[in-house]
C-alpha cells in the first residue's frame, strides 16, 4: 500500500523488540518510506534534535523511559504540535488506551501489528497533520504569527513561523516566556491588549486575541519589525528621543541599566542618563512606575 504523498514521508519507529521493528521497517520501506529506529525513548528524543519525521510510531512499554513519558517529551518540542503519533501495544485496556491519548497520541494498534491497517492510519493523520500545518503556514505567509496557550502560559500549538521563535521546553527560557504569559493571562486581558515580552534576546509583544473553548488562549507574536511600532507609540505618546524610547522598551521588559547597555551598547551611566529624561517626560519617579506607563500604552495599542 502506497502512501498518497509527493515525496518521502518519513517515520520514526520507537521500540525495543527487533523482530516488531524488522517487520514494521519492511512494511515501511515498501509503502515507499523513509524509516529512523529508535530503541528507546532517550534515542527517541536524541534524534528529534535533528530531524522532525512526519509520524512517529511508539511502543508503549520500554524500558528506562516508557513511551508515554517519551510522548510527552516529543510534543513539549514545538515543531511535534502537529506530528501524529501511534501508539503500539499489546495492552488494549481502556486505561492505557486513555493514557496514550493524554500523553499526546492521536490513536494506537494493537499488536500483533496488522501492517495494512496500520498504514491506512498512518494515511488518515498524516493527510490530517499536513493540511493543519498548511493553514498555519499560510498564516504565517498572511503575516499572523499565531500560537495557543493554556491558562499556565504551555504552548499548545504554533505557526512554523512562531515555533523558530520560541524557546524549546527544555531551554531554561521556555520557563520566564510561560511564567510571564501565565501572569499576564491571569488578569484576563482584554482581545487586542498586548504585552512586551523579551524572547531569547529580542524585545518583542504578544498580543492577546481570544479564548478558545475555554481553554486555549490565542496569541499573536509581533516580530521586530511590529515592534518599531511600539517604540514609534512611545515616542509619540510621551515626546521621547528615539534613545529613550528604546530604553523604556527594556525597561518594560524587565532588563537592569546595565543589560540595556549592552543590548544598546552604551554604558550604564548613559542609560541613567536616558532614565532621567524619561521620569521626566512622563511624570514619575521610578522604573517601576515607568514600565508601567509604557505597559498600559502599549497593551492599548
Amino acid at each position: 500500500m502506497k502512501l498518497h504523498n509527493d515525496r518521502k514521508t518519513v517515520v520514526m519507529v520507537v521500540d525495543d523488540a527487533v523482530d516488531s521493528i524488522r517487520m514494521i521497517n519492511d512494511a515501511m520501506e515498501e509503502a515507499g518510506m523513509t524509516v529512523l529506529v529508535a530503541l528507546e525513548g532517550n534515542q527517541a528524543l536524541t534524534i528529534s534534535q535533528n530531524i522532525t519525521p512526519d509520524v512517529v510510531l511508539m511502543d508503549a512499554l520500554m524500558p528506562h523511559m516508557d513511551g508515554f513519558e517519551t510522548c510527552r517529551r516529543l510534543k513539549e518540542n514545538p515543531a511535534f504540535a502537529d506530528i501524529p503519533i501511534i501508539f503500539m501495544t499489546g495492552l488494549s485496556d481502556t486505561e492505557h488506551v486513555v493514557m496514550g491519548l493524554n500523553a499526546g497520541g492521536v490513536d494506537y494498534v494493537t499488536k500483533p501489528i496488522n501492517t495494512t491497517e496500520l498504514l491506512a492510519r498512518m494515511d488518515v493523520h498524516l493527510t490530517n497533520a499536513r493540511m493543519t500545518r498548511s493553514a498555519r503556514s499560510a498564516l504565517d505567509t498572511a503575516g499572523q504569527n499565531l500560537f495557543a496557550v493554556d491558562r499556565e502560559g504551555n504552548l499548545l500549538w504554533g505557526t512554523p513561523q512562531v515555533c523558530q521563535y520560541l524557546p524549546d521546553a527544555a531551554h531554561a527560557e521556555f520557563s520566564d516566556v510561560r511564567a510571564r504569559l501565565g501572569e499576564w493571562l491571569g488578569h484576563s486581558p482584554d482581545p487586542g491588549h498586548s504585552m512586551p515580552l523579551e524572547i531569547m534576546g529580542v524585545a518583542r509583544s504578544v498580543e492577546f486575541l481570544a479564548l478558545v473553548d475555554n481553554r486555549e488562549y490565542l496569541l499573536r507574536l509581533k516580530t521586530p519589525q511590529n515592534q518599531n511600532s511600539a517604540t514609534a507609540a512611545l515616542r509619540q505618546r510621551f515626546e521621547l528621543t528615539m534613545r529613550e524610547s528604546d530604553v523604556l522598551l527594556w525597561i518594560a521588559n524587565g532588563k537592569t541599566n546595565r543589560e540595556i547597555g549592552q543590548i544598546l551598547d552604551m554604558s550604564p551611566r548613559t542609560v541613567n542618563k536616558h532614565l532621567e529624561q524619561v521620569f521626566r517626560k512622563l511624570g514619575v519617579e521610578n522604573r517601576t512606575a515607568a514600565a508601567a506607563s509604557a505597559i498600559r500604552l502599549l497593551a492599548i495599542q
